[in-house]
């Protein structure tokens, strides 16, 4: 009887090391975090590009609480019953921004399949807050896709944020995998439906190591350029946990640099493409 193959963890490259965040407006935003117990994506999912943003003035919060109604095989955050919706959270949000003194704000959410409007109305309530709070602050949001249901895009569309992002996370073929309760071509839709709908900027990323070929890459690069979208991110996939998907492989910073060049020539406005992007990164330059 032939022996089954095993694959063994891949072992992080160099171009992988993450800097110590360091400089005053880090150090300063970090106390104001800490003083008030302020929530980010930031700091609970220990982005590797904290410092950088935060020296920038740009941070990223989450919103509708912290577990997810889907559960997909790359993602972190826990899945579960959700709790009940804080109808106070927009005006925290807002606060938050202003306690920091944050100059470009990206909001997400986790995925609330079990409300009528998807969590909808706070993302609504919630834009309107920090623009109340914070006029001069610019934003982006970084949204589910409300199972393509236009009522609670148009939500988002009515408040016409700078930028408006939904991640494809991964190419068509393992979608099904990646991303379990998602539809490749429903985000495309969205994606899509926002820009038709006169927003300025949409937005989208995807992960690479998850045993995706070039030509899978290079062909969701050209879907996405189909659905108008104007931003692209393309950053290395890195396992939460033992009980997400494995990394199959660790793209070299060369081949992202292909992506780049093949993303800009296609004609999006931007493109950033490297092992340590995340959707957010370098977002505040993503408004011009």
């Amino acid at each position: 009887m032939a022996e089954e193959s095993v694959i063994l963890p891949q072992k992080k490259p160099k171009w992988l090391r993450v800097k110590l965040p360091v400089g005053k407006e880090y150090t300063k935003l970090r106390s104001v975090v800490d003083k008030y117990k302020l929530h980010t994506i930031c700091t609970s999912g220990s982005c590797p590009n904290m410092g950088e943003c935060w020296t920038e003035g740009t941070a990223t919060f989450m919103i509708l609480g912290n577990t997810c109604t889907r559960s997909c095989g790359f993602c972190g955050v826990k899945t579960g019953r959700p709790d009940t919706v804080d109808w106070e959270e927009p005006e925290k949000v807002a606060r938050s921004i202003k306690l920091m003194n944050i100059k470009h704000a990206v909001i997400t959410s986790v995925d609330r399949d079990d409300l009528k409007d998807g969590g909808s109305i706070i993302w609504s309530e919630t834009i309107k807050a920090i623009r109340r709070e914070n006029p001069k602050t610019t934003l982006e949001t970084l949204i589910p896709d409300f199972q393509g249901n236009h009522t609670n895009l148009n939500r988002i569309i009515a408040v016409k944020p700078e930028v408006v992002s939904h991640n494809l996370e991964t190419v068509r073929r393992l979608t099904r995998e990646v991303r379990i309760q998602a539809k490749y071509d429903r985000s495309l839709e969205v994606l899509l439906y926002l820009k038709e709908s006169g927003l300025p900027r949409t937005k989208s990323g995807i992960m690479l190591g998850l045993g995706e070929t070039e030509k899978e890459v290079i062909e969701t690069l050209h879907d996405l350029k189909n659905a108008k979208v104007d931003v692209v991110t393309i950053g290395q996939y890195l396992q939460p946990s033992k009980k997400h998907l494995p990394v199959k492989e660790y793209i070299t910073p060369e081949q992202f640099e292909i992506y780049k060049k093949i993303g800009l020539d296609l004609g999006f406005r931007h493109v950033e493409s490297g092992a340590l992007v995340r959707s957010s990164y370098k977002a505040h330059k993503h408004i011009l």
